[in-house]
């Protein structure tokens, strides 16, 4: 029998990616925050565990080290959703298994309930388990089977899923790990699971496959952000559940009263955070029961930070496709909930801010039923929200994927694949005719980014991103220093990026391309602005530009370099 306390274990995260749980980095998941809380709750020191992202890895051989010494290795990962990511790359097949042939301990593989690793970035098509050379797998609650193989001896475990009570437990007791995450602290957002499952039966999802919602209550999950608080985490997103709206309910009617509970109870226990944001919310909640979720909205919003979106399963506008595979909501229907979301969270904090919360817009094809007059559909949708005056923060728009135990898992590769020409099309024409206006509502020019991260450099053009829910890709001319964060005022706009100059931008200091990229400074005005420095006022700048500078610039210290940088392009997309 193995002694708990003499235990080492090494957890590396592949990342995850499901409806309603995100993991890729900046993000971490529960899972490897719910398996050191459940290792610890089983006796194994805190000091004892070691937690590597894959990206650690890849980076640093010295680190496999940790893997093949560890008495117990345990292996994280699995995608059941596509995306492309910036900060971190998803573990490979190939990989898993190397791990695995690294360690010379007990390992164990776990990740999503009943799909595993998959094929993770081969597009995730064949979602069977797979052992991946592993001597044990999970196919249950990776957190449980950590608990029950340390409790047994390392002899075994039975494929069981937890309860909400271990839930507590463990998700207190293993926030300590948020601390070995590279990206800790500045540039890390904590994934805050309030409940799995959904008592709603769409044909493609995967959610279901947990069961009817389970829901913590309020107290637990603000005890967790308080843990988590403890341990350096200022970012949140309440993202790990079906319907934020839902929370504390019966699975479908709205509760409030729960919800300001739980908002309040964060911002009391974390009350210098710098994110708060939400991640799914369901429609035919807002239209079913209109004045409960409207409440709800204003709480979410008086407690949340600006640029949060609430994501809208609309998933097709075609009635045809909403009757086969058991959508909930119909086009108009969810016109209306996109209206009252605005209405009761679209306000801004401050006129040069993004406002507080929005909704976003899920749409997927490749469904059963779907035929060319689907587009045509979800084209005039999309046409009637902006015609309204209405904003949306995002529209996402993919293909069907086909996992093992929902209806789509024989059709919908298929009729992905039949219709991709034609998807593609479609989707350009969203991107240039929607979400290029809908960016320039949302985000108008003179709209101020605070806390941009700096992330990587290309053709002369640094790119970042705020941390939160589906934050905007930040373009400002010149390569300045990554990994830190800059204030930025949005300047243009792509389809799904947007072009920002820091803030306020000081014109004794700054390049002839920020100059530029201000509107109504043409590249003459600028070197105009340039060659004419210092300034004592920014209405000084403004005689020569001909241009009101006072949204965007001041004027610092002389300290010129007029040192032209790359030239760049008008959108950061």
């Amino acid at each position: 029998m193995t002694d708990p306390g003499s235990l080492s274990v090494t957890i590396v995260d592949g990342y995850v990616d499901e409806p309603a749980h995100f993991g890729v980095p900046p993000y971490i998941s529960t899972y490897p925050r719910f398996t050191a809380g459940a290792l610890v709750d089983a006796g194994v020191p805190r000091e004892q565990i070691t937690y590597h992202t894959i990206d650690e890895l890849r980076e640093d051989r010295m680190k496999w080290g940790d893997v093949s010494t560890a008495d117990l290795f345990i292996y994280v990962g699995g995608m059941t959703v596509p995306g492309s990511y910036v900060g971190g790359t998803p573990a490979e097949p190939d990989e898993v298994k190397e791990l695995a042939w690294t360690a010379d301990g007990t390992t164990l593989l776990g990740g999503p309930v009943r799909f595993g690793v998959g094929e993770e970035n081969a597009g995730a098509q064949d979602m069977e388990r797979k052992d991946l050379d592993y001597e044990f797998v999970a196919k249950g609650d990776i957190e449980a089977a950590a608990y029950d193989l340390v409790d047994s001896g390392l002899e075994g475990f039975n494929d069981r899923m937890r309860d909400n009570e271990e839930l507590d437990r463990w998700a207190a007791k293993g926030a300590f790990v948020v601390e070995q995450h590279p990206n800790h602290p500045e540039y890390l957002i904590a994934e805050m699971e309030t409940s799995r499952g959904c008592a709603y039966r769409c044909s493609f999802c995967t959610e279901p496959l947990y069961g009817n919602p389970a829901f913590r209550t309020p107290a637990s999950v603000v005890d967790e952000v308080d843990r988590l608080s403890d341990h350096g985490v200022e970012h949140f997103r309440l993202g790990r559940q079906a319907d934020i709206l839902a929370f504390g309910g019966d699975g479908e009617a709205p509760n409030p009263d729960a919800i300001r509970e739980l908002y309040s109870g964060i911002r009391e226990v974390a009350p210098d955070l710098k994110t708060l944001h939400l991640d799914n919310m369901n429609p035919v909640t807002i239209t079913d029961y209109p004045e409960a979720s409207r409440e709800a909205i204003e709480i979410i919003a008086e407690h949340n930070t600006p640029g949060d979106t609430a994501a809208f399963g609309l998933e097709s506008a075609d009635p045809v496709v909403q009757e086969q595979n058991n959508l909930l909501v119909t086009a108009e229907e969810c016109l209306e909930a996109v209206r009252v979301v605005n209405e009761a969270g679209g306000w801004r904090p401050d006129e040069n801010r993004l406002p507080k919360l929005l909704p976003g817009i899920n749409l997927v094809h490749g469904l059963a039923g779907e035929r060319p007059e689907t587009y045509d559909h979800n084209r005039r949708f999309l046409r009637q929200v902006y015609d309204e005056g209405l904003m949306l923060r995002r529209i996402n728009i993919r293909q069907v994927m086909a996992f093992s135990g929902t209806e789509m898992s024989d059709t919908g590769a298929d009729i992905a694949k039949e219709h991709k020409e034609q998807f593609q099309e479609y989707k350009r024409e969203v991107r240039e005719q929607v979400d290029n206006p809908m960016l320039q509502r949302v985000v108008p020019p003179g709209t101020v980014l605070p806390d941009v991260y700096l992330e990587y450099h290309e053709d002369g053009t640094t790119f970042g991103r705020q941390l939160g829910t589906y934050p905007l890709l930040v373009g400002i001319p010149g390569e300045r220093e990554l990994d830190r964060t800059i204030d930025v005022a949005i300047v243009d706009h792509g389809y799904r990026s947007v072009t920002g100059v820091p803030y306020p931008l000081d014109v004794n200091a700054a390049s002839m391309d920020e100059l530029a990229a201000v509107p109504g400074v043409s590249d003459s005005r600028a070197g105009d602005i340039v060659v004419s420095r210092p300034y004592d006022s920014v209405s000084e700048v403004d005689e020569i530009a001909d241009v009101d500078l006072s949204p965007f610039a001041t004027v610092g210290d002389v300290d010129i370099d007029v040192t032209r940088t790359p030239d760049v392009g008008g959108q950061a997309d």
